[in-house]
């Protein structure tokens, strides 16, 4: 069973199966197929039959934080970065001003970014994107613009210096990919989208990221926090078919203020105790380490629920991230 169906199968049990009296929650991903999706669904999995509770996925074309601060949705997940500049309404943010209602409730995985190129392509390097047709643009998800600029400036490049084919969000690059109107795409490794248009084009290899000073530097001015991460091939990651590094940042998963207190204490422990489950659903969540769910990040607040529960755990206070 492919990790797309499983996500599927994920959700529908939500819906079906939830206590019928219990809170419902909803969990705002990004589109169908796409790594914040995929955790969406194996987290609603363990937060329905370990939880309690009632929860359903919807997946935008955008990030969920405008849905959990409005208070349309009570659960969402994205990159550090974004939720950062969110609240403080900076940076892709700018003038939208400083959001106040969005609380952590921990972290939970590396995301960790790739180009992908067909298996016959003579794209070897970053470096050899020049003059190739890349995704760009990305209006409904600004980070993976800021993720795709930072990779070519490692390798000495910039727009300029490759022919951009608009689009509007990570998803719809891979689709355009697949059907050939570009050279390569940026996913998630591990993303059940990456793992269709694999199945498509005959294979994919990623491409590895530049890690001189220049890079490394050039990396953290565009996404702050991201790191790399040097992986070897494996099962998991059979894009990987040589040692190759990645560009990895946090995920964290995140609930508004008001959400009732024993609500949050319940998902929070559902998700920490049930590594296994998750992973089941969705092989990335085997990256989980419960353990660093409490983690310290500038600018954003921890609701109370799952300080309680980092309490009992001896979690509390965060640790600082590594």
């Amino acid at each position: 069973m492919n990790a797309i169906r499983l996500a599927a199968l994920s959700v529908l049990g939500c819906l079906v199966f939830g206590t019928a009296n219990a809170q419902v929650v909803t969990i705002v991903t990004t589109p169908a197929g796409s790594f914040t999706n995929s955790i969406g669904a194996a987290i609603a999995k363990v937060v329905v039959e370990q939880g309690g509770l009632r929860a359903t996925v919807s997946p935008q074309q955008s990030h969920g934080q405008d849905s959990v601060n409005d208070g349309s949705a009570e659960l969402s997940l994205a990159t550090i970065t974004d939720v950062q500049q969110y609240v403080t309404g900076t940076v892709d943010f700018e003038g939208k001003g400083a959001k106040k209602n969005l609380r952590l409730i921990g972290r939970l995985v590396p995301i960790m970014m790739s180009g992908y190129v067909r298996l016959d392509s003579d794209i070897k390097t970053l470096a050899d994107i020049k003059g190739k047709r890349i995704p760009s643009g990305y209006p409904a998800q600004r980070s993976v613009q800021r993720v795709v600029l930072s990779q070519l400036a490692g390798a000495g490049l910039s727009e300029a210096d490759v022919r951009p084919v608009p689009a509007r969000n990570i998803v719809a690059s891979a689709d355009d990919f697949a059907a050939g109107k570009t050279d390569i795409f940026w996913f998630a490794l591990g993303a059940a989208k990456v793992k269709q248009v694999a199945a498509s084009v005959g294979g994919l290899r990623a491409i590895s990221i530049e890690t001189t000073p220049a890079a490394l530097a050039a990396m953290k001015k565009y996404v702050p926090g991201s790191y790399p991460v040097t992986l070897q091939p494996s099962k998991q990651f059979e894009e990987i078919r040589s040692q190759t590094v990645a560009q990895a940042y946090d995920v964290v998963f995140f609930t508004r203020a008001d959400l009732a207190d024993d609500v949050v204490y319940k998902i929070t422990k559902a998700v920490f105790d049930n590594k296994k489950d998750m992973a089941a659903v969705f092989p990335g969540m085997n990256q989980f380490n419960p353990e660093q769910m409490s983690t310290k990040y500038d600018d954003l607040t921890y609701h109370p629920g799952a300080i309680k529960f980092f309490q009992e755990k001896g979690l509390w206070p965060p640790r600082d991230p590594s």
